[in-house]
């Protein structure tokens, strides 16, 4: 298990609670009482840690090494029923974005979203989770045969923004992305968006219009990653933090300013310290907000879904 700075207070107390039951199995001591106590301490530590979590610390926790990605959350959610659809149908198959068909509690959905890597060589293979114009473009691609065989749609966002290489821009990142956010306000299937880890600029939103948008507790959602803030207004990464603040980036903040509908609550110490119990209320969730969807009509889901973003940055004086 991998520890965060501020999650060390944490580290220290497992630690000694590793060491205090390993002496009780060692030997004939009588530890239990001690291990209680540990256990006690450790539990508080948490609930007091996570309690006054800053938005730095929250975009730290959405970039956990441990954190499920994507795939980790379609595996779970649809076991053996998923199958993963390829290419743009023009330029390439983009590792960074993957999609396909799923059934998530019976449902079939078309599944789409970022995925990252879990070390060195998957992190290049997955492009760090930053797509290209044809991982749009094939992620419009299927989100359009979804509207064709009427199914609903199910978006995961976890990126640190699209990717802005030379190539990437000389075949239509821009494009890509405005065509993916027109496309999807006019969708005529319901379509369910979550944020899962990072939801970085027109990178997240090239799959980020939805009837439904949740983000898990300790995701973000900006149009600018903190430090990337920070270079700009100061020349440096060191304002980090005081643009993680600044930038109101969190879930909560977006809830508040309606730029997502709910918040989906994460097991104590992020999603990646009980992934089991992560998704099962994620495959909850999806189930419940499908419900809510399924028996609007076509014309109703756009209407809504129009009106929802058209009320966006409204201002009454």
């Amino acid at each position: 298990m991998e520890y965060l700075d501020f999650e060390l207070p944490i580290k220290d107390l497992q630690e000694q609670y590793t060491k205090a039951c390993k002496i009780g199995e060692d030997s004939e001591v009588d530890v239990s009482e001690t291990c209680k106590q540990i256990e006690k301490k450790l539990k508080e530590t948490k609930k007091e840690i996570y309690k006054n979590l800053t938005a730095w610390q929250r975009v730290q926790l959405s970039r956990h090494p441990n954190r499920p990605y994507t795939l980790d959350y379609i595996k779970a959610l649809c076991g053996d029923t998923f199958l993963e659809l390829h290419g743009d149908r023009n330029v390439a198959d983009d590792k960074a974005m993957v999609g396909g068909l799923g059934k998530v509690d019976g449902q079939s959905f078309m599944i789409v979203g970022q995925q990252k890597g879990y070390n060195t060589k998957t992190r290049q293979y997955r492009n760090f989770g930053m797509a290209s114009p044809e991982g749009y473009r094939k992620a419009l691609r299927l989100m359009k045969s979804a509207e064709k065989f009427n199914l609903p749609v199910l978006t995961f966002i976890d990126t640190p923004g699209a990717y802005p290489g030379l190539e990437a821009e000389e075949r239509g990142q821009g494009e890509a992305i405005a065509r993916n956010i027109l496309e999807m306000t006019r969708l005529k299937v319901p379509i369910i968006v979550v944020v899962i880890g990072e939801g970085a600029s027109g990178g997240a939103l090239g799959i980020g219009v939805g009837d439904k948008v949740m983000m898990l507790e300790n995701s973000w959602y900006s149009v600018i990653s903190p430090e990337n803030c920070s270079s700009i207004l100061w020349r440096s990464w060191d304002h980090k933090e005081q643009a993680a603040e600044a930038l109101k980036l969190t879930a909560k903040d977006a809830k508040r300013l309606k730029v997502i509908d709910s918040i989906i609550k994460e097991p104590l110490g992020g999603a990646h310290s009980s992934k089991e119990e992560m998704f099962k209320t994620l495959s909850k969730v999806v189930s419940e907000s499908y419900n809510e969807l399924k028996n609007l009509s076509p014309e109703e889901l756009v209407e809504t879904r129009m009106e929802k973003y058209l009320n966006m940055g409204v201002f009454k004086g």
